[in-house]
């Protein structure tokens, strides 16, 4: 059975709630860490991660090791 484009969107939304919270509770990560800390799979924490930055909720540090945190 094919998902909604609204079903889509719920399940991203909640993952970029899972991923705030993750974020929340251990400060910087790298994406391969939040990935590994949220236990979903990386294609819906990508997506998370989009939602979150689309929001101007995240910092991105794109140095050596790309790590995620929440904007203060």
């Amino acid at each position: 059975m094919a998902m909604t484009i609204e079903s889509y969107t719920a399940q991203i939304g909640e993952a970029a709630g899972v991923v705030w919270r993750t974020l929340a509770a251990h400060g910087s990560l790298t994406l391969a860490k939040l990935v590994k800390e949220t236990d979903l799979p990386r294609d819906l924490v990508m997506q998370a991660v989009g939602w979150l930055a689309r929001e101007e909720k995240l910092e991105i540090d794109d140095s050596r090791t790309r790590k995620v945190s929440l904007r203060d």
